[in-house]
């Protein structure tokens, strides 16, 4: 689907990429309570999602955060936004591997123990130890890539599918350069992308399964059910299960760990249900944080994607007002800069 179909005036662009930026980080910080926790503990402890809450004393990894707190997901997004800003629409590998090493550091300075995800340690590590960069990303499978690639989706455009492919594998190659990460990762900034140019929720969801396919195509082959292959069949089975019963058959078959083909898919089920049903996004986003597993990244990208077609005015506005100040967040000179660039590449 070319995005060319879809030629939205500047201030609606502007609008829907506000919506895909904010909408990650709206919904890193409904999950972030419950990241991590099953959903059984999610339920004894929360009942059911609904809002913005705490992290209680016994989160395992944010501990007593405040409601409306971004975790790694929205950090490691506004970085991969700035190196594509300093790099002029292009990521130096060392120079992101050098950021995100500085990243986690000031993580451990501060103590937290949000810090980097298992395939992003580990190349960062072999980084560390004298790995040569364009190698370190070859076991990256896990959903780090997908979670911080909203940038990419909003200064490209899938109307130039090759470019398109290229800065989602720069933004690939330091840490998950495997045909599952950069599949996954391509799948999300596809999605977010044909947002921006003005495609509905279920022609972007679409985009996405046909940039996982072009995304497969690159990186070191492992082992594993193809990213594209499963968005598709997550859209037919939100015909048939839907509400409780989809969070359910999401958590149990599907899966919501931090594997790439298991928590993007839930993403993307999570989207189409709410294209084909009409879910408004916070309960969407609500939904998500209640699920267990990787609840903020899963709600993270949903809320880009969601985000992405509804526009910035459609997000709930208290909730974004409260991740907004609590994090003393300001996307919007980012954002204009990163729409800069999707225009300087036609």
């Amino acid at each position: 689907m070319p995005s060319s179909a879809f030629s939205p005036p500047d201030a609606a662009r502007f609008d829907r990429a506000r919506g895909a930026f904010y909408g990650l980080a709206l919904g890193d910080a409904f999950g972030m309570p419950t990241q991590s926790l099953s959903r059984a503990d999610i339920r004894q402890r929360f009942g059911r999602i609904t809002q913005l809450v705490d992290a209680g004393p016994e989160q395992p990894i944010a501990p007593n955060m405040r409601a409306g707190s971004i975790t790694d997901d929205t950090e490691q997004a506004v970085l991969v936004a700035q190196l594509l800003v300093d790099g002029q629409g292009s990521i130096e590998p060392r120079e992101f591997a050098r950021r995100l090493i500085e990243w986690e550091a000031h993580m451990k300075a501060r103590g937290s123990l949000d810090l980097l995800g298992p395939s992003t340690r580990r190349a960062t590590q072999a980084i560390l130890d004298g790995e040569d960069v364009m190698l370190a990303g070859r076991f990256g499978t896990t959903n780090g890539a997908a979670m911080r690639v909203t940038p990419v989706g909003i200064s490209a455009s899938i109307a130039n599918p090759e470019p398109f492919v290229d800065a989602v594998v720069g933004s690939c190659v330091v840490t998950h350069n495997t045909t599952l990460g950069i599949a996954s990762a391509a799948a999300v900034a596809a999605a977010v992308s044909a947002g921006i140019d003005g495609a509905s929720l279920s022609q972007a969801l679409e985009a996405g399964a046909q940039f996982a396919e072009r995304g497969e195509q690159r990186g070191f082959w492992v082992a594993g059910a193809r990213i594209g292959a499963r968005l598709r069949w997550a859209a037919e089975l939100t015909t048939r299960v839907t509400g409780d019963a989809l969070a359910d058959y999401l958590y149990e078959v599907v899966g919501t760990s931090v594997a790439s083909q298991e928590s993007v898919v839930a993403a993307f089920a999570l989207a189409h249900d709410a294209a084909h049903h009409g879910t408004d996004i916070n309960t969407s986003l609500a939904t998500a944080a209640s699920l267990g597993g990787d609840t903020d990244t899963i709600a993270a990208m949903l809320g880009a994607m969601l985000g992405a077609c509804a526009g910035y005015a459609m997000l709930p506005q208290e909730p974004i007002e409260t991740v907004m100040r609590v994090n003393a967040l300001d996307l919007d000179p980012l954002i204009r800069q990163l729409l800069e660039l999707r225009a300087s590449r036609g």
